[in-house]
């Protein structure tokens, strides 16, 4: 998690209400934090709204913003 941590306060447009989001959706799901890792590694200048787009489309996130 430090890792993911570490990755994600380094995106340029990072705001405190993204990273705590992107924490608690890691957190849901071990899986998650490998899957959310790669993603981070396919591009040097991905933005906020890239990795929230990338998160909302996954086929279980509607299931963990209900719980």
């Amino acid at each position: 998690m430090e890792e993911l941590y570490e990755r994600i306060i380094k995106i340029p447009d990072c705001y405190f209400g993204f990273v705590m989001g992107i924490i608690a959706y890691a957190k849901k799901d071990p899986n998650h934090i490998r899957m959310l890792m790669d993603y981070l590694s396919s591009s040097e200048s991905l933005t906020t709204s890239d990795v929230l787009e990338f998160i909302v489309s996954q086929q279980d996130f509607y299931k963990y913003i209900v719980n």
